[in-house]
């Protein structure tokens, strides 16, 4: 079992371990030299954060970790962690790391490393670079003086990244949309508003405003209502909520109703299958996705896989039968034909040339689907303890199961990144819903907190 990397790199309160300063650096000399061993010949790693006070500390031990090692770093400072991954690979390096907590709190951080090819590691990787960790047999002795890499600050990098995601909509103008744009005070602050404003249309932002304590902070894609309210204070088309680091994003349409990342991957889909470019007639989406898109693809003859929950496994899924477009529930979206990872950016703009090109609002869009009734809870757990070993809970959700049978689901899982259990519950009707929610939430609640 892996002791650091979860589903999505290394997670955890800032300071305390694992982020601290000295498993930084650690992970940097470890991760410079499995991929040295792997015989590349890149001897350099590119490195990105988030806007989180604790990256400073962060970047620090890791550069000091690679340079010990003989790698050379490429520090490009805040940037989206897609952005990471485009580098990674548009510049020649070995390897990428974002240090980043994405949509957690400010008092979180964490760590992702990308392979040359821009795609997050797979499991094997992890677990060498979690060995040589954790060994303490690691050292840099064999590294003479005259080896020791160099740091590098790229300023030509947020350039890069604009003009490789306004390519991906072949510079399509989007004069005469006007979008309200939140930041969350994250990795996107400073370049997303440049990408959209460029393209021509007219932004109105919020959360471009980081101060290291204030990413994700009452905005951004888990708070999106903070967009819509200003949504409707300038009459806009619609908002556009990135995450703390831009790999996500939720929207809202001009009357204000969130539109997540089911929609966006269904009208995508649609919109790609018209046009002949929807790979194997095809979508990958996780378990979380509701019954509704699910439903509404098949009656439009498209195809849909379902993987277990993170972005990671749809990429997997993806890349196994070269699928283009899938997605999460919560916003991360994979364009495979232009980007590696979820890109909120990307997403955004090819939502934004799907309306300007149909001549249709995102409402419009997006009323595709008839969304059933689902709720979503998420408690906060002393250790995650199998839930087949909580027998009350066990038996709870069996019960749910066999009540819903046919008519609706329950997926019950811990977060990849918090002791944290998510419940989720849908069904044909809301009474349904808000009765097994309650139920499994209280025995959870006496059972593991």
């Amino acid at each position: 079992m892996r002791k650091l990397f979860g589903t999505d790199g290394v997670r955890g309160k800032a300071n305390r371990y694992p982020i601290t300063a000295e498993l930084a650096l650690l992970l940097g000399k470890a991760t410079a030299h499995v991929f040295e061993a792997a015989g590349l010949g890149l001897r350099k790693a590119v490195l990105g954060k988030d806007t989180r006070l604790s990256g400073y500390m962060l970047e620090s031990a890791i550069t000091s970790g690679m340079l010990s090692m003989g790698m050379d770093v490429l520090e490009v400072g805040p940037m989206p962690t897609p952005a990471i991954a485009h580098l990674t690979k548009s510049m020649g390096a070995s390897c990428g790391v974002m240090i980043t907590a994405s949509h957690n709190p400010a008092d979180d951080n964490g760590i992702k490393i990308f392979g040359y090819d821009g795609f997050k590691l797979p499991d094997e990787i992890e677990l060498r670079i979690e060995r040589h960790i954790l060994s303490g047999e690691l050292n840099s002795d064999f590294i003479s003086p005259a080896r020791i890499g160099k740091a590098y600050r790229i300023d030509d990098a947020r350039g890069r990244y604009i003009e490789f995601a306004k390519s991906s909509i072949d510079n399509r103008s989007l004069n005469g949309l006007k979008i309200v744009l939140d930041c969350a005070n994250g990795a996107a602050y400073s370049i997303a508003p440049l990408i959209f404003r460029e393209l021509g249309a007219e932004v109105i932002v919020t959360g471009v405003f980081p101060d290291g304590h204030n990413i994700n902070a009452g905005c951004g894609a888990t708070h999106s209502i903070h967009a819509s309210e200003l949504l409707k204070q300038h009459h806009a088309d619609l908002s556009i909520s990135l995450d703390g680091d831009g790999d996500r994003v939720i929207f809202c349409d001009a009357a204000g109703r969130e539109v997540n990342g089911d929609r966006i991957i269904g009208m995508v889909a649609l919109d790609f299958k018209r046009r002949g470019r929807l790979s194997g007639n095809t979508v990958v989406v996780t378990g979380m996705s509701n019954l509704g898109l699910i439903k509404a693809m098949e009656e439009n003859g498209i195809k849909v896989v379902q993987t277990d929950v993170g972005d990671r496994y749809v990429i997997e899924e993806m890349r196994r039968n070269s699928f283009n477009i899938g997605g999460e529930q919560s916003g991360h979206i994979i364009f495979m034909d232009y980007a590696t990872t979820g890109d909120g950016i990307i997403t955004a703009l090819h939502v934004l040339k799907q309306m300007i090109e149909n001549n249709k609002t995102l409402a419009e869009c997006a009323d595709f689907m008839e969304v059933y009734p689902q709720r979503l809870a998420g408690i906060k757990v002393r250790e995650k303890v199998p839930v087949d070993q909580v027998p009350a809970l066990h038996d709870a959700i069996r019960d749910c199961g066999n009540a819903l049978a046919g008519r609706g689901r329950t997926v019950v899982r811990y977060s990849g990144t918090e002791k944290k259990l998510r419940i989720l519950v849908e069904a044909e009707k809301q009474t349904d819903v808000d009765f097994w929610l309650t139920r499994l939430c209280d025995i959870a609640n006496r059972e593991l907190t």
